[in-house]
């Protein structure tokens, strides 16, 4: 873990009482938003090229707090991993975080990406085909920045979206893409093995992928797990960074070595999360690094037991607050893993709360519900991906046994409704 605070964190740490005012109550800090999130899927953001020669369109999926009124609001756009031939934007390496993301006040934007690469699988891809897969994906990710701001400055501000806080955040291949929209940003720095003039790969740095003529640039990058070309690319001055990384990620290289596709295809060299550490410190750039002590890749979504990797996922999502609240909020950057979001004071009374045990659990659990007799309660669950699993209404008890049955493994969120209140936990079936 690392902390590195900029030449202007003292202006900061002095500006903060009046930045704080941009985030009223517990926003962007706390879950002030728990009802399952806004969304809306399959917004057109653009269009290119692919590698096969065929036109796509290209989607994302938009999550907005649910109630919110505010006029102007963070966004973080989300990319999901899948090495550049695959991936989904409704896939479970993503769409938690979105939810999660809306639930602290953010808008938070799902997106897809030209997936699909020169020769794979046979003969197989090389360096060449490898680096225009990223270039492509880039390029898709600069259009989705550029779509909120088209649509902000002539589209009525569909989304709300205070254009000075844009975020982007990547989960493997995807925190490639927001790596290389954050330091890869000259034409001359671009391998000379590649040709920019193909069909897919036009318009130099930007791209042509939509919204061309309006600006790309973010204001931070989260980096689950990903890499870049070269830490030559990051100059002084460029994007703060945060980055999560496994120390025996057999996917992405922890440090710099031969990114091997499938594991079976070698491709070429690049620097992961403790090397793109080392460069940013030296150049003073802000940042925060976690690392994951003998953990291979994204370990919040594969491998161990569903409480490992929801433990995984919470110092995620809690780091990834204490980073983005930072830049949205001026507060002092916090890179600890600290309190785990709660719900917020407007939506939970002081003295009332639920306990689940066992949690972790197999095939069921108790709710304790004595903060809330005499009341009704109703006990909705929700899987990761936002979709209903069980709903119980009109509980009277003041404890209530949730049966599994036929639920998959995996972590789930539990709302407890009460006189139009909603507290909120997470339980975890094994």
């Amino acid at each position: 873990m690392k902390k590195l605070y900029s030449l202007f964190a003292g202006t900061l740490l002095f500006a903060s009482a009046s930045l704080n005012a941009q985030c009223p109550g517990n926003r962007y800090h706390d879950y002030d938003f728990p009802i399952t999130p806004t969304k809306t899927s399959d917004v057109v953001y653009g269009s290119n090229i692919k590698e096969t020669g065929a036109a796509q369109t290209l989607l994302m999926d938009i999550y907005e707090p649910s109630g919110d009124v505010s006029t102007s609001r963070a966004l973080v756009i989300v990319a999901h991993g899948g090495s550049f031939i695959g991936g989904s934007k409704t896939a479970g390496d993503v769409v938690p975080i979105c939810n999660d993301l809306a639930r602290l006040g953010y808008v938070a934007a799902s997106m897809e990406y030209r997936v699909g690469m020169n020769n794979f699988p046979f003969p197989g891809p090389d360096s060449a085909d490898a680096t225009e897969a990223v270039m492509r994906a880039v390029h898709d990710g600069r259009a989705a920045v550029r779509f909120f701001r088209k649509n902000a400055r002539v589209g009525g501000n569909t989304y709300k979206i205070d254009t000075n806080n844009i975020y982007f955040a990547g989960v493997s291949a995807g925190g490639f893409i927001g790596l290389h929209m954050a330091y890869l940003d000259q034409l001359s720095e671009y391998p000379n093995y590649i040709d920019t003039l193909q069909p897919g790969l036009l318009g130099g740095v930007e791209g042509l992928s939509g919204s061309q003529g309006y600006p790309s640039e973010v204001k931070a990058v989260v980096n689950i797990c990903g890499a870049i070309g070269d830490t030559a690319w990051i100059k002084p001055g460029d994007e703060p960074v945060l980055s999560f990384h496994g120390t025996n990620d057999n996917t992405v290289p922890y440090g710099s070595a031969v990114i091997v596709l499938s594991g079976f295809y070698p491709l070429l060299e690049v620097d992961g999360s403790a090397t793109i550490d080392e460069q940013v410190d030296l150049l003073g750039i802000e940042n925060c690094f976690e690392t994951f002590e003998g953990a291979d890749h994204t370990p919040e979504i594969s491998g161990g037991t569903a409480a490992t990797q929801a433990a995984y996922y919470d110092t995620i999502i809690t780091i990834t607050r204490n980073f983005l609240e930072h830049f949205t909020c001026g507060i002092p950057l916090d890179c600890n893993k600290t309190i785990t979001p709660i719900m917020g004071i407007d939506d939970i009374a002081a003295d009332a709360d639920f306990n689940i045990y066992p949690n972790p659990t197999y095939n069921s659990a108790t709710i304790d519900l004595e903060a809330f007799k005499g009341n009704d309660v109703t006990i909705e669950l929700y899987d990761v991906m936002g979709r209903k699993a069980k709903s119980v209404n009109n509980i009277k008890t003041e404890s209530y046994t949730l049966q599994r049955d036929n639920l998959p493994s995996g972590i789930y969120f539990m709302n407890v409704m009460v006189e139009g209140r909603i507290f909120s936990k997470k339980i975890i079936f094994e």
